[in-house]
């Protein structure tokens, strides 16, 4: 059996740049273990698999290693390979997820992904985390199923260099880092570590800010937030918070299309 399989660039417009995902067009679901099987091997931080149904589409995203229950770039890079690649006819797509109904519109270049908020809670930080991420934050939340940890300055987010090892024991899907930006067009800037589920750092993470928003919201008494994840190969968003969604606003750029055999 062949499937068509596409690679797209999320969060950014440059091609290198964001954070890759493949995208695999299904007319039905597979078995979820062959779905993790294609995940790793194509060793990318998600894998987003599609089937249509009659409001949309369903969605899934598999890591190399575990199936998640959200994941915004990969959902950034579906919903533009269902706009430009298969020439969808409407303004936004629904997806069916886990994590309930996701909306994407599109508003000329960018997509605006519509996901719920995850509140963050203060939160005492586990054996190992401080030691291994290698640096004491401000502040520790907990949200969900991620930490949250807030320093001072960009600069420190930066230099951090932490021991992924160790971190693999620490029982959490990722370990999110964040300060305010030193540039005036940004407000906030962060990195994702996930090595528990098989990412070190991942480049552009949507799900992290579902949390970041509500938590930067309130720090500049605003709902209007500009972001950038600052990994290697950094990655721009425009965020809002209305109510208890966040708003993330996106481009992506197609690099790969082509087809797998199984």
């Amino acid at each position: 059996m062949q499937l068509p399989i596409y690679q797209v660039d999320a969060f950014t417009d440059k091609l290198f740049g964001g954070n890759p995902a493949a995208v695999i067009p299904l007319k039905s679901w597979l078995a979820d273990d062959l779905m993790q099987r294609i995940a790793l091997e194509n060793n990318l931080s998600e894998t987003a698999f599609f089937v249509p149904n009659a409001d949309g589409f369903e969605i899934r995203w598999f890591t190399p290693t575990v199936e998640v229950n959200l994941c915004g770039h990969a959902t950034l890079a579906t919903a533009f390979v269902i706009f430009n690649v298969l020439k969808y006819p409407k303004d936004i797509i629904l997806f069916s997820s886990k994590s309930g109904i996701l909306k994407v519109r599109k508003a000329d270049k960018w997509l605006e992904l519509d996901f719920p908020l995850q509140e963050t809670f203060i939160s005492d930080a586990p054996e190992g985390l401080i030691e291994n991420i290698g640096k004491k934050p401000k502040e520790i939340y907990r949200a969900a199923d991620d930490y949250m940890l807030v320093y001072g300055t960009q600069k420190e987010i930066e230099k951090l260099k932490p021991d992924f090892s160790a971190l693999k024991n620490i029982k959490a899907r990722g370990i999110i880092v964040t300060a305010k930006a030193k540039s005036k067009k940004i407000d906030f800037v962060s990195r994702f570590f996930g090595p528990g589920s098989g990412i070190d750092e991942d480049p552009v993470t949507g799900s992290a800010h579902t949390k970041l928003v509500p938590y930067w919201s309130k720090i500049f008494n605003k709902t209007e937030l500009t972001a950038e994840q600052i990994s290697s190969r950094k990655g721009y968003l425009k965020c809002t918070l209305v109510n208890d969604r966040v708003l993330m606003a996106g481009k992506g750029k197609l690099y790969l299309k082509g087809k797998i055999s199984i």
